[in-house]
């Protein structure tokens, strides 16, 4: 998953550390970031020194996070005008660029960008923003209202009948590769009741015996998503819900296709099933070996 970055380590405490020549500095143009494409189709991100003379005498930016020894910081100004190389890159594009390091720096980097445009003034009394000196918040001075980076909380469940998991395809959507019934959790629900809701709403079936997988931050779109696998309970018919799907289909283990995503959630539970190592086939295989003992 994108997340992924063995063996670079990722770390997100809260820091205040002044931006050096050598650091790397995020520059966003709307949901688009400054970066340069090597020929090999890797990803380059600009340090501070490079892009120094083009800032402007008033240099504004704020400590995002660290990825081994390296500190990334954001961008507070106004865009700059891409110059040289230098090139506006958007998500679509550097969510698979190589190496995937830099894919994720993007991503993390992307989330906190819209989380504070979206909050630079206060919601509750109109205030400008300020940001706090002791956590990643940003909080009014007029009235105390503090405002966290936007997490939403989201299933993504493989639904399985014996030897068949369930795909979708998503309406009204660029991206037309296979997924899994997907969606987010209401206020007051927890997640295991999201799980049900979801996949009643969108194919109309009932599940039962719930299998926590992994959860990954997906920070496209600001969410953290919690993987299930999931058994039938009755009926397999699909009354498909059309607004939101334009297929879902039972697949075979050998029957899936391959024209899934490789960097999410979704598409590393589609291959667990697919090579039989979702939890319940592993069940079954476990159960048949203690049989075979006695």
């Amino acid at each position: 998953m994108i997340q992924d970055i063995f063996p670079h380590v990722y770390h997100n405490e809260f820091c205040q550390k002044e931006i050096a020549p050598e650091d790397y500095l995020f520059v966003f143009q709307g949901d688009r970031v400054l970066a340069c494409r090597e020929a090999d189709g890797s990803l380059r991100l600009p340090r501070m020194w490079q892009l120094q003379d083009n800032l402007g005498e008033v240099q504004i930016s704020s400590h995002l996070f660290t990825i081994d020894d390296d500190h990334y910081y954001l961008w507070e100004g106004q865009a700059l005008t891409p110059f040289g190389k230098w090139e506006y890159i958007g998500s679509v594009v550097y969510r698979n660029l190589k190496p995937q390091m830099f894919a994720f720096a993007c991503g993390a980097a992307e989330s906190l960008h819209r989380w504070r445009e979206a909050n630079q003034f206060c919601g509750h009394c109109g205030s400008p923003m300020g940001k706090s000196s002791k956590e990643r918040a940003l909080v009014c001075p007029a009235c105390g209202n503090t405002v966290y980076p936007k997490i939403c909380p989201a299933v993504i469940v493989a639904v399985v009948d014996g030897d068949r998991i369930l795909l979708t395809q998503y309406a009204g959507r660029r991206n037309t590769k296979y997924a899994l019934i997907a969606g987010y959790a209401e206020i007051g629900e927890g997640i295991e009741k999201t799980v049900a809701r979801e996949v009643m709403e969108e194919v109309g079936l009932e599940v039962e015996d719930l299998r926590f997988y992994k959860s990954q931050p997906w920070t496209f779109t600001d969410t953290l998503l919690m993987g299930f696998f999931v058994r039938l309970r009755g009926s397999s018919q699909i009354r498909l819900q059309e607004d939101e799907l334009a297929m879902a289909q039972w697949f075979y283990r050998e029957e899936i296709p391959a024209d899934y995503s490789q960097i999410s959630l979704t598409g590393e539970m589609i291959t667990q099933f697919k090579l039989g190592l979702d939890p319940f086939h592993q069940a079954e295989e476990h159960e048949k070996a203690y049989a075979s003992v006695d």
